[in-house]
C-alpha cells in the first residue's frame, strides 16, 4: 500500500499542468500517493505557516518564515525572467508617490509583496485581498494601485489599467538574476529519503507534462475557470520553464539573494537552516 501524503498547489495553469501527472498516477510516484488540495497561493502560504500540508507550493517570501519546518525541492518552482509582479493603476502616476497611495496586494506572505517592500521601503497603505480581486479594486477606486500576479499580467490592459512598474524587471536590473516567485516545499519531518523520493517523483511529473502537454488540458481548464484558452497557454509558457525542471545555480543564487536582501531589510527572519533537505532531516 502506498503511503499517502497531502499535497497543496494552486489552481493556476502552471501548477495544474505540472502536478496532473503526479496526482493521477501517470508517473512512478516512488511508492507514495498524493491527496491534492487546491487553494489560492496566499491560503497555501498560511497553511504552510501552520505546518498543515506535507508538500506544498509556497511563495518564496513565506518559505523565508518556515525554513526550520520545510525544505525546498529543486523541482517545480515558478522562477524566471520577464515574469514578475506588476504595479498597475487606473491612470498614469509617478511611482515616487506610492507612499501616499493605497495599494491592493495579493497577500502579505507573497513574494510580490516582499518585492514591493524591497522596491519601495517607504511606509504605504496596503489593502490585502485574493489576487483575482486586485484589478477590480483598482478599477472600482477602492485602491489607487494594484500589485498583480499570475494571469493578470496578460489581462490588465484589457481592464483599462496602466503599468507603473515591473518589479521583476526591477529585480533583474538590480541583481542580474531571475526572479524567484514560488517553489515546492516538503516538511522536514518526512525525512531526507522521503523528501528526495518526492522530488524525484515530481521531476518525472514535470517531464511528463512537458512531453505530453495536452494530457492535462481538461484538468487545467476545469480549475482555470473563466480564463481564456490563449491566456491559459501563455501562463503555462511563462511560468513552466527550465527552472521548473531544476533550479540550477542561477535559480539557487536568486533565492539566496532574495533572502539576503529581505533579511538585511528586516522583512524576513534570519535563518541558518539549509535551503534544501539534508540527511539531518530524519523522520
Amino acid at each position: 500500500m502506498k503511503k499517502e501524503l497531502t499535497l497543496g498547489f494552486s489552481p493556476c495553469p502552471n501548477d495544474t499542468f505540472m502536478f496532473y501527472p503526479l496526482v493521477h498516477g501517470m508517473v512512478d510516484t516512488g511508492g507514495y500517493s498524493f491527496t491534492e488540495r487546491l487553494e489560492d497561493v496566499e491560503t497555501l502560504n498560511r497553511l504552510a505557516l501552520e505546518g498543515t500540508l506535507d508538500v506544498t507550493k509556497v511563495s518564496y517570501s513565506a518559505l523565508g518564515h518556515i525554513r526550520d519546518q520545510y525544505a525546498l525541492l529543486r523541482v517545480g518552482s515558478a522562477l524566471g525572467r520577464g515574469c514578475g509582479p506588476l504595479l498597475v493603476s487606473s491612470r498614469e502616476l509617478d511611482p515616487a508617490e506610492l507612499n501616499n497611495m493605497t495599494i491592493a496586494v495579493p497577500g502579505l506572505y507573497t513574494t510580490a509583496y516582499l518585492l514591493m517592500r524591497l522596491y519601495n521601503p517607504k511606509p504605504c497603505r496596503f489593502l490585502e485581498m485574493p489576487f483575482n480581486e486586485v484589478m477590480e479594486s483598482v478599477t472600482s477606486g477602492r485602491a489607487d494601485v494594484g500589485l498583480i500576479i499570475h494571469e493578470s499580467r496578460f489581462t490588465y490592459r484589457d481592464a483599462g489599467l496602466y503599468r507603473l512598474a515591473d518589479l521583476g524587471g526591477w529585480w533583474e536590473a538590480e541583481t542580474g538574476l531571475p526572479i524567484p516567485l514560488g517553489g515546492i516545499a516538503a516538511r522536514r519531518s518526512l525525512g531526507y529519503r522521503t523528501i528526495k523520493a518526492i522530488e524525484n517523483a515530481l521531476a518525472r511529473a514535470v517531464d511528463h507534462a512537458c512531453n505530453y502537454p495536452d494530457s492535462a488540458s481538461g484538468y487545467i481548464r476545469k480549475h482555470a475557470q473563466e480564463m481564456l484558452p490563449d491566456v491559459c497557454a501563455a501562463h503555462i509558457a511563462l511560468y513552466v520553464n527550465d527552472f521548473s525542471k531544476n533550479l540550477g545555480n542561477d535559480g539557487e543564487q536568486a533565492i539566496y539573494e532574495l533572502f539576503r536582501r529581505a533579511e538585511a531589510a528586516g522583512l524576513l527572519p534570519h535563518s541558518a537552516m539549509p535551503l534544501f533537505a539534508t540527511e539531518d532531516d530524519i523522520s
